[in-house]
């Protein structure tokens, strides 16, 4: 992947040490998370890449307790994708996002949590797409987490990845990457001056 998407702040991809490091940064998804280079992009952060090719939002809840015991200062979660093209219905995608969501602010009360949307991927999985993206756009503050729309980064006018973006309309290449970062960067800045949340919330019931 092209090195210049590498953060330019004066580090070297790989410099920060756990010890120096500005914050601990969990990236947490599918394969487009998987195959990002985010101690690359985010030297002087500490970066858990907790993102799995095939992973859909069961998966991920399956694993929870391997993004709680990481003890990330915050967490950029992108899921979804995988469950709709497989045809997951838009309800069951939009519950276990908001499930997600509500165990990681149960159990890591202090966390500071980007949602960001689910990113365009073949025209014909766009109405599904946006329909979820509407629902996880109203949820997110709900569990005090900033959510990343990047549907007008990333979207043709058809409601498809941009072709320029990805070769399979799917997976993000060096240019889809680039259009990511431009987006993400500033939603982790913004994060990060938000206070963290300092109890735990204990009110909120998401159904299965």
């Amino acid at each position: 992947m092209d090195d210049t998407l590498a953060e330019r702040d004066g580090a070297h991809p790989g410099d920060a040490q756990e010890s120096g490091a500005l914050s601990r940064i969990a990236f947490v998804g599918d394969s487009i998370t998987a195959s990002g280079h985010w101690a690359d992009w985010f030297p002087r952060h500490a970066t858990i890449n907790l993102g799995t090719s095939g992973d859909r939002t069961d998966d991920v809840l399956a694993r929870l307790d391997d993004i709680i015991s990481a003890q990330p200062d915050e967490i950029s979660l992108l899921i979804g994708t995988n469950d709709l093209g497989a045809h997951a219905s838009v309800e069951h995608t939009v519950r276990n996002i908001q499930l997600l969501l509500v165990s990681l602010r149960r159990e890591l009360p202090g966390v500071r949590l980007l949602l960001q949307s689910i990113m365009p991927r073949g025209r014909e999985f766009s109405d599904d797409v946006q329909e979820a993206n509407i629902h996880l756009r109203q949820f997110a503050a709900t569990v005090h987490a900033q959510y990343l729309d990047l549907w007008p980064a990333l979207a043709d006018e058809n409601g498809a990845i941009r072709s320029e973006f990805s070769e399979d309309a799917l997976h993000l290449n060096d240019d889809g990457y680039r259009a990511w970062l431009e987006e993400l960067r500033p939603a982790l800045e913004e994060l990060r001056d938000e206070p963290p949340m300092s109890r735990p919330l204990r009110t909120i019931r998401v159904g299965r």
